[in-house]
């Protein structure tokens, strides 16, 4: 459909996504625009978004590599055992055992799975999915991974 945008990386039905709005959009050289999304739909592991205002392919091409931002209130309970990446930044790391692993800087997101950007220097990556991650404790501000022996050590 004309101007319609793929949207990646959305934990959101598209109904959820149609009740947040509006959405704030932020480019990668810093510029923000706030969009109204008019009409959503899944299209395999992506939803197909069309916003006020944005009708043409040329239109939708100046949104291509922003993100989307929601007021966090509006969000819904993403329920039990389960966290949006943006809580995940600022919690400690602990491995099965007990050892501090690090701190999450940010939730990165690639072709296979989300990982875990840890603070520091090197920025170490960790899986951040079953059967790796074990326990998100959101009030504690603590996620435990079950990392196989000498992982930790790349």
């Amino acid at each position: 459909m004309a101007g319609e945008l793929y949207v990646d990386h959305c934990p959101l039905t598209p109904a959820q996504l149609l009740q947040v709005a509006p959405l704030e959009w932020r480019g990668p050289r810093g510029q923000t625009r706030s969009l109204t999304p008019r009409r959503a739909r899944a299209a395999h592991d992506r939803l197909l978004v069309t916003f006020d205002g944005v009708a043409t392919r040329e239109a939708a091409a100046a949104f291509v590599n922003g993100t989307l931002w929601a007021e966090r209130a509006r969000l819904p309970d993403p329920g039990p055992g389960v966290s949006y990446a943006f809580q995940l930044t600022g919690m400690r790391v602990m491995d099965a055992a007990g050892r501090s692993l690090g701190v999450v800087a940010d939730v990165v997101f690639n072709a296979g799975q989300p990982l875990l950007q840890l603070e520091g220097r090197e920025g170490k990556l960790l899986p951040c999915q079953p059967p790796f991650m074990q326990h998100v404790d959101v009030d504690t501000g603590v996620i435990t991974l079950d990392l196989p022996a000498g992982f930790d050590e790349f």
